[in-house]
This record gives structure tokens, C-alpha cells and sequence, in this order.
């Protein structure tokens, strides 16, 4: 839950208050402020909490994990649970710091969605992407093949080049948790476009996390 908070404060926030302008498709300074923030965010969390929970935050790797064997189903609802409640708790603040001053940003709580027509570019994109990034989890983590104490480093700079990429298809979820909170809050705003977009968000991300978990023990070799 705490780890999934500082995930969606940071990343969501930076979105938020560093002029960011939605998806429009630029490469720009926003947006790379966006990508290391959602990044450095896994980066600080993996070596903060990681050897407490292994800092899952991300209900599509904690599915992974348990598509591996590596937790119970029971352990993986708990940590799915508390991820989109630290999402929400998240979300929460920055609705109410947005509610109370002034920001940048194009967004007011850091949503994801995806244009009219452009559904099956969203779905493919999340799904890929999160497979990539699900994958890289799995490998660096891996108790004899993973990088050890380098895994967190290695997982923040996936999921920044994730965001460089993906940015201006859908703002980048690979993570249900972190598309729930902001699209209740836009909810709450006016905006029910992300809420009523959000099953993309859960459904694409949670088949490519299946997927990375097979093709891991594939190149495994298990």
C-alpha cells in the first residue's frame, strides 16, 4: 500500500504539476519528467520496501508472480487489495492539493485514457508493454538467475523507457492499481472518460503479465 502511494503520488503527480499536456504525441521535457518519475518511484520503493514485500506495487506483477508459483493466491489478492487502496489514498491527495491551488499540467489527476477510434492501439500497447516490463520483473528477480541487489535499478529503468514509448498512446498504465485511483478521482471531477475506459486498463495489463510469466519459464528453461 505504501509503496503503491509514492508510485501514484509521484508519477501521477509529476504529470500533473510539470506542464505535461496529455497525449499529444510530442516527445518533450514533460514527458520524459513523467517517465523518470514513475521510474525512480519503483527505483527508491525496491530498495525501500523491497526485501519487506519485494515491492510488487502493481497488481499485473503481482499476478505474474503467482502465475510463477512464486506466492499463494491468497497472498496475491492481499497485495492487490492494498495496492489500488495506496492508489486511491494517492490519488486523494492529489485531487485535493489540484482542488486547492493551482497546477501546469493538461491533466488533473493524472488518468489514463485512450482517443475515440484508437481502442485496439491501447489494448495492444498496454498488453506489450506490460509484458516487457512484467518480464524484466521476473528475470532480475529470479532467485538464481536474477540480477540481486541491482534488480530495483534494473526494474526503474524499464518501466522509464515503458513510459518514453507509451506515453502517447494511453499516458501509460501497466498497472491497474495506478489507472484506478486517478480515473475515480476524474470521476469525482467531471471527467468519466477514464472510468469508463478503465477495463482496458485492468484487462490488457493482466494478459500480458500472464504471458511474461509463461515465456519467463520458457527462456528458463523450467
Amino acid at each position: 500500500m505504501v509503496g503503491t502511494f509514492v508510485l501514484v503520488l509521484m508519477g501521477c503527480g509529476s504529470a500533473i504539476f510539470s506542464g505535461f499536456d496529455g497525449l499529444s504525441g510530442a516527445a518533450n521535457a514533460s514527458t520524459l519528467a513523467v517517465a523518470f518519475a514513475f521510474g525512480l518511484s519503483v527505483v527508491g520503493m525496491a530498495y525501500a520496501i523491497g526485501g519487506i514485500s519485494g515491492c510488487h506495487i502493481n497488481p499485473a506483477i503481482t499476478l505474474g508472480v503467482w502465475a510463477n508459483g512464486r506466492m499463494s493466491g491468497k497472498e496475491a489478492a492481499g497485495y492487490m487489495v492494498f495496492q489500488c487502496i495506496g492508489a486511491i489514498i494517492a490519488s486523494f491527495v492529489l485531487w485535493v492539493l489540484v482542488s486547492t491551488g493551482d497546477h501546469l499540467g493538461g491533466t488533473t489527476t493524472g488518468a489514463n485514457s485512450y482517443a475515440d477510434g484508437n481502442m485496439w492501439q491501447a489494448f495492444i500497447a498496454e498488453a506489450v508493454f506490460t509484458f516487457i516490463f512484467v518480464l524484466v520483473v521476473l528475470g532480475s528477480t529470479d532467485d538464481k538467475k536474477g540480477a540481486g541487489a541491482f534488480a530495483g535499478l534494473a526494474i526503474g529503468l524499464t518501466l522509464v523507457l515503458v513510459h518514453i514509448v507509451c506515453i502517447p498512446v494511453t499516458g501509460t498504465s501497466v498497472n491497474p492499481a495506478r489507472s484506478i485511483g486517478p480515473a475515480i478521482f476524474s470521476a469525482i471531477s467531471g471527467d468519466c472518460t477514464p472510468i469508463s475506459q478503465l477495463w482496458l486498463f485492468i484487462v490488457a495489463p493482466f494478459l500480458g503479465a500472464l504471458a511474461s510469466s509463461g515465456v519467463w519459464n520458457i527462456i528458463k528453461g523450467r
